[in-house]
């Protein structure tokens, strides 16, 4: 094993901060071609200690398959181990705060698997981050086959440490990140297996360790949705796009560029910014309300200047690629009202009538379109119309619902990206009315979108011996 050393890791986080401007961007399937797959691990002998970066990020209910399919999902992966005589020691977060404890997803995961599954509760020095000598000692007494967890990685400030870094900040963090690395790798394991399809964040976990690492490989069930569904996303030519964060327009704005799409359903922040970038471009305006008002530029649904410019940009090279944008035509205001204009002092929070009528008829459209097809279309769903835990603004989300069923009854493949796009199905629908749902919203957008999935880059880093 060679250790890393500060400056390799400096190099290394110019990378993962976007920092080196000679690096070229890959697509998704390039980033997939060049990451080794589990099988590439059917070598590794028996007794060999295997770092397994987990989904565990989840809050498991009373039995077995209620609030655990994320835990569920890592089942083939860790079975693979198992049956190889490995010791797999998971390690990751649950929530975001730093106390929370992974003693229930300690106890589900044994349940699932079998297996006791012992929780290792501290593990590593804040103060100089390396391994505790304790927890290397249980580690390295560990038989074959045995299955280890170590406590939420965010209670050590080392795991957050890049959630916010700047590039300028790279060489101030390098020299403990590198230790870090070089630490899990000396007393835990040098074989990384990365097996946590939701955790796109930048998580020391997910995207220093691997620099240290002999091997490292994407687990089973991160190849099945990358591989297979994810791909098949990136054919989409209906794309149903919502939600709070205006930064989905850089997502939208890379989807568009890959000029598969022919249709466009937008709803919530994403709609106004388009909304009024599509009025302006016509020789008018529209009122978006309180979203525009800079007095708001710290909520996260305010919209500034210069996203209804990129929206404009946006709707230029759409409308020159042919594709139909479907925006609302009435809203549900903040007061219950429903108008077909927003005031100054106004906030939309849902789609009106009009709209899920608007929205019905586009579906209608695309699925006679589709029907004589020599391949299968491909829908791909994200994000919610609306403030849809609210009774008085879930009507436009609810019945969009039944919408995406009528496509998948028609033949149409139908991917809905997680988040709360997949809280909404679960609420309003049934699993089998979509083609598949995705159990994480950020990194499908990732995926998707403008920038790679961190721990893709990581690993294709890790593997290719950077």
């Amino acid at each position: 094993m060679a250790t890393v050393s500060p400056s390799r890791m400096e190099k290394w986080l110019s990378v993962i901060l976007k920092a080196d401007p000679s690096v070229p961007k890959l697509s998704l399937g390039e980033y997939l071609a060049d990451i080794p797959k589990l099988d590439s691990l059917s070598d590794v002998p028996a007794g060999t200690r295997v770092l397994v970066r987990g989904d565990v990020d989840a809050k498991p209910g009373p039995k077995v398959g209620e609030g655990d399919i994320r835990l569920r999902s890592m089942k083939d992966t860790l079975e693979f181990g198992r049956q190889r005589g490995w010791v797999q020691v998971i390690f990751g977060h649950i929530g975001r705060k730093p106390e929370g404890s992974l003693e229930k997803v300690a106890a589900r995961m044994g349940e699932i698997l079998g297996c006791e599954v012992p929780l290792i509760r501290d593990w590593l020095d804040p103060e100089n981050n390396t391994v505790l000598p304790e927890a290397a000692e249980q580690i390295a007494k560990a038989t074959p086959g045995s299955v280890i967890m170590l406590e939420n990685t965010r209670k050590y400030p080392i795991e957050r440490v890049l959630w916010d870094a700047k590039p300028e900040d790279i060489p101030k963090l390098a020299p403990s990140l590198a230790t870090l690395a070089n630490e899990m790798a000396e007393k835990i394991a040098r074989v990384y297996v990365h097996e946590a399809f939701s955790a796109g964040s930048l998580d020391s976990s997910s995207v220093v360790v691997p620099a240290a690492m002999d091997r490292v490989a994407m687990g089973k069930y991160e190849e099945q949705e990358f591989c297979g569904p994810l791909m098949q996303c990136l054919e989409a030519q209906m794309v149903i796009f919502s939600g709070v964060k205006i930064d989905k327009l850089d997502d939208l704005e890379a989807m568009i560029a890959r000029g598969k799409i022919r249709y466009l359903l937008t709803a919530g922040s994403l709609a106004m910014a388009l909304k009024k970038a599509a009025a302006q471009l016509d020789g008018g305006d529209f009122c978006i309300g309180v979203q525009e008002n800079p007095a708001n530029s710290k909520e996260p649904w305010y919209i500034p200047p210069e996203r209804i410019e990129q929206a404009k940009r946006l709707l230029r090279e759409g409308r020159a690629k042919g594709i139909q944008f479907v925006l609302p035509v009435d809203f549900v205001l903040q007061d219950g009202r429903v108008s077909e204009t927003i005031g100054p002092n106004d906030q939309q929070l849902d789609v009106g009538p009009k709209t899920r009528s608007l929205f019905e008829e586009t579906v209608t459209k695309f699925i006679q379109e589709n029907s004589q097809a020599p391949e299968k279309a491909v829908v791909f769903h994200n994000g919610v119309f609306g403030l849809f835990e609210d009774s008085r603004f879930e009507e436009g989300t609810r019945h969009f619902m039944g919408q995406l069923k009528r496509m998948k009854d028609a033949g149409i493949r139908v991917f809905v990206g997680g988040g709360e796009g997949g809280t909404a199905l679960e609420k309003y629908g049934q699993p089998d009315w979509v083609t598949h749902n995705f159990t994480a919203g950020g990194t499908v957008l990732n995926a998707l979108g403008a920038e790679p999935v961190p721990y893709l880059v990581a690993l294709r880093m890790a593997a290719k011996g950077w």
